[in-house]
């Protein structure tokens, strides 16, 4: 099976607690491990979302 060809396999999602962490972390400023959580990653998501800019409509 290729990319360009659709599956209809399924992908069981689950989803974490707010604050759990993912698996993965960031370095602060000051060196500490700071693990990333879902919340993190969907505040982010709000926040490109808002920044997004719309492409000029061309006639």
């Amino acid at each position: 099976m290729s990319l360009q060809h659709s599956s209809n396999d399924k992908i069981q999602v689950i989803r974490t607690q707010p604050n759990q962490s993912l698996g993965c972390a960031i370095i602060d400023a000051q060196g500490r491990e700071v693990p990333i959580t879902e919340d993190m990653i969907q505040n982010a998501c709000r926040e490109l979302e808002k920044r997004l800019v719309k492409p000029a409509r061309q006639d």
